[in-house]
């Protein structure tokens, strides 16, 4: 550790109280201090990404907040309490990932080589100040990347090469993506033109179908739109894209896609009887953006499944080597493939406030925050 170190620092965490209510606050606490084979990095960027709203806000709209002494709270209905009473009176921290720099390490070699290096990692916690991390979790960014162009480094990359990654492991030719305006989506059109795989891709308003276009994508289908249905449909038998992503979860979207992969298949496949094609659909539930039930009428045959898709599952079904392979590619290819847009820049305290918390609990494509904890 240096001298120019402060012995404290700040970090956000979410806490379910034992009185029915979901708080966030702002905590002081001790600075870590690394182990032999650790290094503590200054936070310096880290996204507010659908997935941490689900512990950030445990369940509740990002509009019931409302101003507290410190930080800002809500009520928690009775069944999200009981779906979150494990969590009653634990303090959690918060951010899936983030980037900055190395100011103090351990005392193995591997630790010391990172000291003054602008990282990016994953693994909980990144809504601080500084983050005590192991040296092997950090992925060095090329020279000139700042610590916003790194910040997302891990969980929109690394899943729109899992969504590839599974298309290949599972043998099939296309994907069908959902709310595919996002920062991931927009990531999966660059991704998937570069490795030649045909992508369908399903937004919710003609604006986003036109800057998906913008960035070359082939087949762009407005779920708003009178002939959603029929367009799906046709850009599904064009591509032969039986394997979709779905980031709504809530909704009739899933079954809308596996009825449609059903009539798409059946403009070149004789239907077995009343049980369909034989052709086998696949929709994986990855987000969660409408919290409304799943909802489909069994129109797509017999051969259909329905489940859900975690990278974390990914990474470890297809091993350490291949997971080094992807994080290396996300690397070379940060500027460029793996490029991120934000559209709001805060700090930890703006973090707090009712009204940006309304705002960045929209879980609005197109829309995306980036904390500054040193702001």
């Amino acid at each position: 550790m240096t001298d120019t170190l402060p012995d404290t620092h700040r970090r956000l965490v979410s806490t379910v109280t034992k009185d029915g209510e979901i708080r966030l606050s702002l905590q002081t606490v001790p600075l870590p201090v690394p182990g032999d084979d650790e290094v503590l990095v200054r936070v310096e960027a880290t996204p507010i990404n659908p997935s941490d709203l689900g512990v950030l806000l445990a369940l509740t709209e990002g509009s019931a907040f409302s101003a507290v002494d410190g930080g800002a709270s809500a009520p928690l209905t009775p069944a999200v309490q009981r779906a979150l009473g494990a969590r009653a009176g634990i303090d959690l921290p918060v951010g899936n990932e983030g980037a900055g720099r190395v100011v103090a390490a351990g005392s193995s070699e591997a630790a010391q080589a990172l000291v003054g290096k602008t990282v990016a990692l994953a693994g909980g916690g990144f809504y601080a100040q500084y983050r005590k991390v192991p040296a092997a979790a950090c992925m060095i960014v090329p020279d000139g990347t700042s610590a916003e162009e790194a910040a997302s480094s891990y969980v929109n990359p690394l899943t729109a090469l899992g969504m590839v990654g599974t298309l290949k492991r599972e043998g099939y030719k296309a994907i069908v993506h959902t709310a595919a305006a996002s920062n991931l989506g927009q990531m999966l059109v660059k991704l998937c033109a570069a490795d030649g795989i045909a992508l369908v891709n399903v937004v919710r308003s003609q604006a986003q179908a036109e800057l998906l276009r913008g960035l070359g994508a082939e087949h762009v289908v407005d779920m708003t739109a009178e002939d959603f249905v029929p367009k799906l449909i046709d850009a599904i038998a064009a591509t032969d894209a039986y394997l979709a992503f779905d980031a709504v979860g809530g909704g009739k979207l899933a079954g809308q896609i596996l009825a449609a992969m059903e009539q798409a298949a059946l403009r070149t496949q004789k239907a077995d009887g009343p049980y369909g094609s034989r052709q086998m659909k696949q929709v994986y539930v990855y987000g969660g953006l409408s919290t409304a039930p799943t909802e489909f009428n069994r129109g797509f045959g017999m051969r259909w499944r329905m489940g859900g898709w975690l990278l974390t599952y990914f990474l470890e079904d297809v091993g350490a080597d291949e997971a080094k392979a992807l994080r290396d590619r996300v690397a070379r290819e940060l500027k460029t493939t793996f490029a991120s847009k934000y559209t709001q820049r805060i700090s930890l305290d703006e973090a707090l406030d009712p009204a940006i918390i309304a705002a960045y609990g929209k879980r609005a494509t197109g829309e995306k925050y980036l904390i500054l904890p040193q702001s």
